[in-house]
């Protein structure tokens, strides 16, 4: 017997009230688009220090997160997403893993988003500073 289970993502929302931190992806699925920080659970570990984790490797940043944003399934990719809301602590904005670029994007500056968890944060973040 084989299961085929989807995996479980961390996504790391990164706002200020007129800015937003977005990561361009360096490796499919949606190789080149700006997503959200984010990345796989790894066996055993927590997923709020897995957040932690991701953000490191991705943007430089240490962040502590402050709260859960929204659980959600992503079908076409197969992952359960679950997104938190954090802040930086510490380190340096730096692209590094499997990121091209990282910065940050007024509201109105806004690039095409990949996958659907980062669409709809950013799409509530937008509805919230109108």
């Amino acid at each position: 017997m084989q299961f085929s289970n989807p995996r479980v993502a961390v996504v790391v929302f990164l706002a200020e009230p007129d800015r937003i931190l977005l990561v361009k992806r360096r490796f499919p699925p949606e190789q080149g688009a700006w997503a959200l920080a984010a990345g796989f659970v790894d066996l055993g570990e927590a997923p709020e220090a897995a957040a932690v984790r991701e953000a490191l490797e991705e943007t430089g940043l240490e962040v502590a997160v402050e709260r859960l944003l929204d659980l959600g399934y992503d079908e076409a990719n197969r992952v359960i997403y679950i997104l938190y809301q954090a802040r930086a602590v510490g380190g340096a904005l730096a692209a590094a893993d499997d990121v091209e670029e990282a910065r940050w994007f007024s509201r109105d500056q806004l690039p095409a988003l990949a996958f659907q968890s980062t669409r709809k944060a950013v799409a509530d973040w937008l509805a919230a500073g109108s």
